[in-house]
């Protein structure tokens, strides 16, 4: 008959204590420093390709932060299958809801957690690379501006001035599309989308001096432009 004889050692065994030595302090250190020195790498990228209105630090920290915390959870599921299922199983249940603004931004998430999941199972040239890479295209291809702003014009006039209106903007601009058009008993309102290249001011007066022009409001857009 098999005897059950627990000590103390028996129940600890292969448990948590020994999973203290599983990682040499050194490494730890090595691979959370260049977690950080990638994330802040790709925090600087963030903040010079940067095209909107309103910066978010907390966005672009928490970039840095994806990146360490992504680095820290891949080392511990390389050590032991059974936690990787685990944190599969742990992470399942987590939901982003924020709102994202900007398609970049997306991007920027996902390589942020890329960066992280390659130098946690350390590959680390290929992390390197991949992230001087990547960074150079960002920079070329992101900041490439055509010179030309986008507009809305709105103009509300009567009927027969709709005409004159048109031909001022196709003598003006590129290249226009009309997104809409609403006409009432007061008269017709039109709104175009238009491209303009240094003082856009010359185009909402010349329209306001119609006659049969109530009003012209030139309104800055940032949809973009096919070339």
């Amino acid at each position: 008959m098999m005897q059950l004889a627990l000590t103390f050692n028996d129940i600890f065994k292969s448990s948590f204590l020994e999973q203290i030595d599983s990682f040499a302090p050194l490494d730890m250190v090595i691979a959370l420093a260049l977690a950080f020195a990638l994330g802040l790498f790709i925090l600087l990228i963030y903040r010079k390709t940067f095209s909107g209105v309103m910066y978010s630090a907390s966005f672009g920290l928490s970039l840095m932060a994806l990146t360490l915390i992504t680095t820290l959870v891949i080392m511990a599921v390389t050590s032991n299958v059974v936690l990787s299922l685990g944190m599969v199983g742990a992470l399942s249940i987590v939901r982003f809801r924020a709102a994202i603004k900007e398609p970049m931004d997306i991007a920027f998430l996902f390589w942020a957690i890329a960066a992280g999941i390659v130098l946690g199972a350390g590959l680390l040239p290929l992390a390197v690379f991949g992230l001087l890479f990547i960074g150079v295209i960002l920079l070329v291809f992101a900041n490439r501006r055509s010179g030309y702003t986008p507009y809305l014009l709105v103009v509300g006039c009567a009927g027969e001035a709709e005409q004159g209106v048109m031909e001022i903007v196709r003598r003006s601009v590129k290249k226009y599309l009309l997104k809409s058009k609403t006409v009432s008993p007061d008269g017709t309102e039109l709104t175009v989308e238009v491209r303009l290249a240094g003082d856009s001011s010359s185009l909402v007066n010349e329209a306001a001096a119609l006659p049969g022009v109530r009003s012209a409001v030139l309104v800055s857009y940032n949809g973009e432009y096919m070339s």
